[in-house]
């Protein structure tokens, strides 16, 4: 199982604002388990944070926008993308204004200062969703389209295609994230010259300049035009070579998609899991990868409340009713699990049968017969308690007790006839006893019931 990361030790980075030109510094810290990408803005009342994930984007003008009561923070794909391709899973990352700065324009001082400081496995599982079947995202306006298909892998490529004569069609591929800081990370923003004076008028690009961003040149450019330029980027003098400005030599031929795949990454870290999948880009842009990533969340929420795992009546099962009877201390009329048909160092599935002979059908209720939703939440505890005694070579010897139980939901009726099927994941290892899991109840393809829960496994007092 691979364990989550977060730094060894912080690091600060300092430039200015692409788009207010105000003197910014970041400071990335290490977080706990599960925590996930957050930003605070420390220059605000009462320092407020924003969750890094793609729910809270609002705007994808020039960048990825973050917002949540009213408080924002843009410009964070480059530093994202960093922690996103360096394997990071937990970060709160603290900024003294409404942007990151823009350093060069790519994501290498992140990379840099990462490595530098170095990281740290933490005792948390790294949370992965296998794309299993084609997910397809278009924006007919644009052009863009993202698709993404299965693969035992995360990998990433895309194309960009401008109506230019200086940009041909490029290409950019990277199938393993340990070739980011060779490969993608020195990739920098690009912008036309046509779009300067738009995005000034517009009150953005007030920190741009030649030395962190691209500026591509499509088309003669008077000498008036050159002369306001001067003054745009306060330069004395500025030249046009290969249709780009003041002399720049690209760091590669395909810097731009490199750069667009770069972005790309950074608005994947939003979407708060990892996948395993061979994702293509065409034409890809802020508002394209953020509406895309909103989808394959929504896509991840749903299939959150499938059953993960096939139940086969007809194949014998990997525990029967004798075996769960060694493992348990249950006995009937409250033992309340059949069968175990799924079970690794993370996850067990099994099967319950509900019948009308059911004790508590009795009085629960005699002319509405329904199974009482605490008996449901034991009958997932039970299956927890097989996952965290199956290893143990006298489970019998031992029993687990509820420690405390969140977010309990029920969601449908069982009934008699029903076969509900229980999915339990350990959410994190198992430490002096105790287990976290997450436990869902299915009927059929439908969740009846889910919760957090944890427990304590205690040795019988009689087998000391």
């Amino acid at each position: 199982m691979l364990k989550q990361k977060t730094l060894k030790d912080s690091f600060s980075l300092s430039g200015k604002g692409l788009h207010t030109g105000l003197d910014l510094t970041v400071t990335f810290n290490p977080a706990p388990d599960n925590h996930g990408y957050k930003i605070q803005r420390t220059d605000l009342e009462g320092q407020p944070i924003i969750d890094a994930v793609a729910d809270n984007v609002t705007e994808t003008t020039r960048g990825t926008v973050l917002s949540k009561n009213g408080v924002k923070i843009s410009t964070v794909e480059h530093g994202m993308a960093a922690l996103y391709a360096l394997g990071i899973d937990n970060c709160l990352i603290q900024v003294n204004g409404p942007e990151f700065p823009i350093l060069d324009g790519s994501a290498q001082y992140y990379v840099n200062e990462i490595e530098r400081v170095g990281t740290v496995e933490q005792s948390a599982v790294k949370d992965f969703y296998i794309i299993k079947s084609k997910i397809e995202f278009r924006d007919d306006a644009t052009g863009s389209s993202i698709i993404v298909l299965p693969d035992e892998n995360f990998s990433l490529n895309v194309l960009v295609s401008y109506d230019s004569t200086i940009i041909p069609n490029q290409f950019a591929t990277l199938e393993d994230m340990a070739k980011f800081k060779d490969e993608v990370a020195a990739s920098r923003t690009f912008v036309f010259v046509r779009e300067i004076e738009p995005l000034l008028q517009a009150g953005l690009i007030k920190g741009g300049d030649l030395d962190n961003a691209i500026v591509v040149v499509e088309n003669p450019v008077p000498a008036d035009q050159l002369e306001h330029l001067k003054k745009i980027f306060d330069k004395p003098d500025i030249e046009i070579k290969a249709g780009y400005l003041n002399n720049l030599e690209l760091r590669c031929n395909n810097e731009l998609a490199r750069h667009k795949l770069l972005d790309l990454l950074g608005d994947f870290a939003l979407l708060g899991v990892r996948i395993k999948g061979r994702v293509w880009a065409t034409r890809p842009g802020h508002f394209a990868n953020t509406e895309f990533m909103k989808q394959l969340k929504h896509t991840i929420r749903k299939a959150g409340e499938k059953p993960r795992f096939q139940y086969d009546c007809r194949k014998p099962p990997l525990h029967d009713i004798n075996d769960i009877r060694h493992m348990l201390p249950h006995r009937p009329p409250f033992l309340l699990v059949d069968r175990i048909f799924h079970r690794d160092a993370t996850d067990v599935a099994g099967i319950k049968n509900v019948t009308m002979n059911e004790p508590f059908f009795v009085g629960h209720f005699p002319e509405e017969p329904v199974m009482p939703g605490v008996l449901i939440v034991e009958a997932m505890a039970q299956c927890s308690g097989i996952l965290v005694l199956g290893d143990v070579p006298d489970p019998e010897n031992y029993s687990t007790y509820f420690m405390k139980i969140d977010g309990v939901k029920f969601k449908r009726k069982v009934v008699p006839g029903d076969t509900l099927q229980f999915e339990i994941h350990l959410m994190e290892p198992i430490r002096r006893g105790v287990a976290v899991v997450e436990a869902k109840a299915f009927v059929g393809e439908t969740l009846a019931c889910e919760a957090v829960l944890m427990a304590q496994v205690v040795k019988n007092k009689n087998n000391k």
